[in-house]
């Protein structure tokens, strides 16, 4: 089993940044695919970024390409997300995640989450 803690969370003007992290524990961390997804109120979970194990390989969603960054440091056993030129709509509960897939868009295929950090961007 993989523990995941997600921080960094807080609250920011529209086009301020933040830099989340998620602290990994369990299973071998440097094996997983790691993601990060997002929920706004009364919204579905959608996926944000991915990263492959080796931190070579990266996938975004559109609407945050260009403007967040995911990357890992596996001898720290931590992924990080870093987010400027936020918006408003950028707000919600950030959660980290991990699969023994390939990396993947689809909330689905990720076995481990952690309990969410809240991003809250004012106008």
């Amino acid at each position: 089993q993989v523990q995941l803690v997600e921080s960094g969370g807080g609250l920011v003007q529209a086009g301020g940044s933040l830099r989340l992290s998620c602290a990994a524990s369990g299973r071998t961390f440097s094996t997983y695919t790691m993601g990060w997804f997002r929920q706004a109120p009364g919204k579905e979970r959608e996926f944000v970024a991915a990263i492959s194990y080796s931190g070579g390989r990266t996938y975004y969603a559109e609407s945050v390409k260009g403007r967040f960054t995911i990357s890992r440091d596996n001898a720290k056993n931590t992924v990080y997300l870093q987010m400027n030129s936020l918006k408003p709509e950028d707000t919600a509960v950030y959660y980290c995640a991990a699969t023994g897939r390939i990396q993947t868009p689809l909330v689905r295929e990720y076995d481990y989450w952690g309990q969410g950090t809240q991003v809250t961007v004012s106008s």
